[in-house]
């Protein structure tokens, strides 16, 4: 699986805005500045985030952007889908809409196991977990095995 930039700046943009210690709307130029994201890049990222009922917006003085529902309802799996379609495709294809034969029939469980796996993470890790420092304890587990750290 590989993230892609434009999904790393929204779930970092995401996570700037569900540690605001208060209400008030963040500018995009103090998100891009703490997270270190290219500003127009992030405005096109958050309009997507708007779009996709995450983010509210504000314009004005005192405007800027916050979470439109609580960190605890958002995860980091919707942050995702927002800005960029399904968790996991095959070549730009969702796994039930492909079909193999022969030796290669057995890849279609494998894909459809592999998007099991990363929705079981994704879907069950909130904003507010990430931004607590407290993820679920099924997660950590997985961090725990040194072979989890090392790319082969």
């Amino acid at each position: 699986m590989r993230i892609s930039a434009r999904a790393d700046y929204a779930v970092r943009a995401a996570l700037q805005l569900a540690a605001s210690r208060d209400d008030a709307p963040l500018k995009a130029e103090a998100i891009a500045d703490a997270q270190d994201i290219p500003h127009k890049f992030l405005e096109s990222i958050l309009n997507d985030m708007r779009r996709g009922s995450l983010v509210l917006s504000r314009r004005g003085g005192n405007g800027g952007y916050r979470l439109a529902k609580p960190a605890e309802s958002i995860s980091i799996a919707d942050v995702i889908r927002t800005v960029d379609g399904p968790l996991v495709s095959v070549r730009g294809v969702r796994p039930p809409e492909l079909s193999y034969t022969g030796p290669a029939e057995s890849l279609l469980p494998l894909w459809i196991a592999l998007r099991s796996n990363v929705r079981e993470i994704l879907e069950g890790v909130s904003l507010a977990d990430v931004a607590s420092a407290q993820l679920p304890t099924d997660v950590s587990a997985l961090t725990n095995a040194p072979s989890a750290w090392v790319n082969p």
